[in-house]
């Protein structure tokens, strides 16, 4: 076991690898100069993707030593690292897309903030339980289509989680 796991159960981060990190982004269809919020963004493995596809990107992250290492990090790119809880996130007030793998804890709570009425949520790429991506796939609130978009294994992380996961893309119904 390494030093790092205790206090990655305890937080319930389950680090993103990288090849499955390029490929949510490359899917997410963001485009050089989109706003994109990365929500738990651990030590940058979406926030590496997305500067790559020239996303402007705010890295919300609540442990301070994860929240040091993406600023040390990502220095003088286009990333605001923003250390909060993400229970307490406040949304921009201009178009963004999200492109995340948050804590599986707070799934529920991120969606209806992210959906709420005056959002200017463009999109958004959540890696999530897939048992709360096959409850939120459908239409929402008759503006949204949410739809499972990937499956990712648990080998995609580490630690490996418990449970299933998948992408949930959310996007405007047209």
């Amino acid at each position: 076991m390494r030093a790092s796991e205790p206090a990655r159960a305890a937080w319930g981060w389950h680090a993103l690898s990288d090849d499955w990190a390029r490929r949510l982004v490359a899917a997410s269809g963001v485009r050089q100069g989109d706003l994109v919020l990365d929500i738990g963004a651990g030590t940058g493995a979406l926030t590496a993707h997305l500067i790559a596809a020239g996303a402007r990107v705010l890295a919300i992250e609540l442990h301070p030593g994860r929240a040091a290492v993406l600023k040390r990090r990502f220095a003088g790119a286009a990333v605001t690292v923003v250390q909060v809880d993400a229970r307490r996130l406040l949304l921009p007030h201009r178009p963004f897309k999200v492109v995340a793998n948050p804590p599986f804890a707070i799934s529920s709570l991120l969606l209806r903030t992210l959906l709420q009425d005056g959002s200017q949520l463009k999109s958004a790429d959540l890696v999530l339980q897939r048992a709360v991506v096959t409850k939120f796939s459908g239409v929402h609130r008759g503006r949204w289509l949410a739809e499972e978009r990937i499956r990712l294994p648990r080998s995609a992380f580490y630690p490996r989680p418990l449970v299933d996961t998948s992408v949930l893309h959310i996007g405007r119904r047209r």
